[in-house]
Formats: structure tokens, C-alpha cells, sequence
């Protein structure tokens, strides 16, 4: 999986209490923008709600810099549960994946 400054990667990374995304330019070696459920905008009572909030916040800061695709890459993690909640989020916020 490569990201680039057009069409970057969307990693994410799950600890036991928080989820982070950052989008990466692979070719530049840069995170573009990035979001976690540290941040004082996430909202939700659980950890699915907090992560669908992450990528609603991800996806507004990357329109903010002026991108509107990325490649997903969830990290090994099984695409369901906070990994399937961040990726929805972002849709919903308007980014392509």
C-alpha cells in the first residue's frame, strides 16, 4: 500500500483505549493531517461512537488541506468493530476511500 500527495494513505492505529489516523504522503515521507480520539472535538459514549467522530474529524481536516481521496490502509487490523466506524466516518465526511 503507497500513498501519495494526490491520493494519500489513511493509517490507523488502535491502541486498548484510543484510535489514531494520520494521512501519509509515502513518496514525500510527510502526515499530511492527522486525528485521534485524544483530541477535545471527538465526541461518543463508546469507543465505536468515538472512532466514526475521528474520521468525521480526519476527513474535514483533510478537505481543509485540500484532499479529497485516500487509500485505506487499516493497519493489519480486521475491518470491523473501530476500524469499520473510523472508515465509515470518513466517507460520511466526504473523503473517498
Amino acid at each position: 500500500m503507497f500513498g501519495t500527495s494526490v491520493r494519500p494513505r489513511l493509517s490507523v492505529y488502535r491502541s486498548n483505549e484510543h484510535i489514531y489516523a494520520q494521512l501519509v504522503d509515502d513518496m514525500e515521507g510527510h502526515t499530511l493531517t492527522s486525528a485521534s480520539s485524544l483530541a477535545d472535538d471527538v465526541e461518543g459514549e463508546t469507543p465505536t461512537e468515538e472512532s466514526r467522530s475521528v474520521g468525521e474529524l480526519l476527513a474535514e481536516r483533510a478537505e481543509d488541506a485540500g484532499i479529497d481521496k485516500a487509500v485505506f490502509d487499516r493497519g493489519g487490523y480486521k475491518y470491523q468493530g473501530r476500524v469499520r466506524a473510523l472508515a465509515e466516518g470518513a466517507r460520511d465526511g466526504g473523503l473517498q476511500l
